[in-house]
Order: C-alpha cells, then sequence, then structure tokens
C-alpha cells in the first residue's frame, strides 16, 4: 500500500485517518461500517485535517493490540488486511476491509441492534432497524452454493481436475473459477465456494460427508428386488457420468436398461407430448425427443 497516493485523497466513504489507537471504539466503528457498506481503509498515525504523519510508535505492538481488538470486538468475525507501511523514518498502520458477504457485522459491547454501522460520506452512523434488514437482505441474493467457505483458501480446490473435466468444452483461465463461482473473493483473497468444494474439493467429505452417489439396480418395474448397488466417490461431475454410464449403461452389458418405447409414447401422449423423433447419437445409440404439443 502506497501511503503518498493515501495522503492524496480527502476522507471520505472509503478512507479514514487516525491520529494513535487511544480511542479504539472509535476505529472500531470505522472497521465496522467500512464492512458494512463498501469497504474501506484506516490510516493510524495520520492526523486527519492536516494529514500530518506522526507514525506509530512500537508499530509492531500496535498491530498485535489492533489485531487482537478486532477478532474480541466485531462480530461476526472481521479479518482486515493490517500493513505496516514506512514513512520516512516513521510507520504507520494501515487497515484495509472489504465489502462483507457476512453482514451485518456490529461491536459486540452494543449489541446487534445499538452496535450496527454504516459509512455516509466520511462519518460512521449507526444503523437503523430498517437498514439492518436491508444488510441482511443483501447477503441472501448469493444462493446457496456460491456462498463463501472463508476459512478455506482457493488451494482446497482441484483445479487441475476441474481443468481436466472441462477440456473438451473450454480452456479456463483464472477469471473463469471466479465467473463459475468455483471461487469467490471473500475480504480481498479467493476461497472456494460451498459448489465449487462440492464439485472439485480435494476433501469435500471432510466438509459434506454425503456427496457422494449411490447407485442401484432393480428387478421389474418396483423397487422391490434390488439386483446390486455401488457407491460412486469420484468428483461429482465425474460421479455422475460413472452412475450413469460405467455402472448402469455397461452393467447392462453395453446398453442402457430396456424400454418399451411404445408404453413410453403413450405415456407421453397422455401427458400433452407429440409423437417421438428418434435422433441418431454417437456410438450407434439413439435419442428419442418428445416435444409438448
Amino acid at each position: 500500500m502506497i501511503l503518498v497516493e493515501l495522503l492524496k485523497r480527502t476522507e471520505g466513504k472509503t478512507l479514514e485517518f487516525k491520529r494513535d489507537l487511544s480511542s479504539p471504539e472509535g476505529i472500531l466503528k470505522c472497521l465496522v461500517a467500512f464492512a458494512n457498506t463498501a469497504g474501506g481503509i484506516v490510516v493510524i498515525g495520520v492526523e486527519d485535517g492536516s494529514k500530518n504523519v506522526r507514525g506509530v510508535p512500537d508499530v509492531l505492538a500496535s498491530e498485535e493490540k489492533l489485531a487482537n481488538l478486532v477478532s474480541d470486538s466485531i462480530r461476526p468475525r472481521l479479518i482486515p488486511d493490517i500493513e505496516v507501511v514506512a514513512w520516512r523514518n516513521l510507520n504507520v498502520l494501515a487497515v484495509q476491509v472489504y465489502p462483507s458477504n457476512t453482514r451485518p457485522h456490529y461491536l459486540e459491547r452494543l449489541g446487534t441492534e445499538d452496535g450496527v454501522f454504516i459509512r455516509v460520506g466520511s462519518t460512521n452512523r449507526k444503523a437503523e432497524a430498517l437498514q439492518i434488514e436491508e444488510l441482511k437482505r443483501l447477503n441472501w441474493r448469493t444462493t446457496f452454493d456460491e456462498q463463501a467457505i472463508p476459512d478455506l483458501k482457493s488451494e482446497a480446490i482441484d483445479f487441475r481436475a476441474a481443468s481436466e473435466l472441462f477440456a473438451p468444452y473450454r480452456q479456463l483461465t483464472a477469471q473463469a473459477w471466479s465467473t463459475l463461482r468455483v471461487t469467490t473473493e471473500h475480504q480481498g483473497r479467493q476461497v472456494p465456494t460451498i459448489g465449487g468444494l462440492l464439485l472439485f474439493g480435494k476433501d469435500r467429505f471432510a466438509r459434506f460427508p454425503d456427496a457422494w452417489i449411490q447407485a442401484g439396480r432393480f428387478a421389474g418395474i418396483n423397487r422391490a428386488r434390488l439386483l446390486d448397488s455401488a457407491e460412486i466417490r469420484s468428483f461429482l461431475p465425474r460421479a455422475a457420468e460413472e452412475a450413469i454410464i460405467d455402472w448402469g449403461y455397461n452393467a447392462w452389458g453395453n446398453k442402457y436398461p430396456p424400454f418399451d418405447l411404445d408404453d413410453v409414447t403413450a405415456l407421453a401422449t397422455s401427458a400433452g407430448f407429440g409423437a417421438p423423433q428418434v435422433v441418431p447419437m454417437p456410438a450407434n445409440n439413439l435419442s428419442v425427443v418428445f416435444r409438448r404439443r
């Protein structure tokens, strides 16, 4: 982080200068407000107004003190980037917070109603009840599978296996993982999503022990008599193919389980579908397509 660039800016929605750590609650309120709004940077060791750089004495001890204050005081847990920035013969602390997907954050001492703050211009304002509800709704717009898993690193995804599965269709770039929501940004770093871990996690069973496929073949037209079964625990996209092709198709002697096309056509007609279209497929297979009339 380049201090000279920050000093060119004025305090506003995403920037705050603090003289020192003597009033830590003001800094904590600011971090909460940044996380709940658009993110931002708090620079400690610079006077607001004059922007005179005073520095932070014993900067490493101050850094540790601040990290402990944030960890002990803000809920849900917030993990800011704290950086020691050199300025001539002085050091300052730059604390960066990103827009959070676990908002609303609040000061634990003040509680969930009085401890929520948002950033308005260059000030931190206590959020009203309607604003708190809106912060919650912002999180609900993310589907379950797109939610971040912040305690894991992106390395929890087996990118090599995922690339091999996508290879017949497209070559994936680093940006593509985020676009496909295999990973997502959380507080300035890429972490796995729930969907990404389910599909391509190196150790998905540690988090989702039931994320596997159980396949079975039954005799007759009901499930009264089980012929055999299999547990398929490979990566889920591959597991689905294994269940249909490698286990189901091949287990029936390189053909799908037999069915009577006349019976299927009668059932489709009763449900409002037209006559079937038979489409040739690779490997001497045929697909039967019904379209609704």
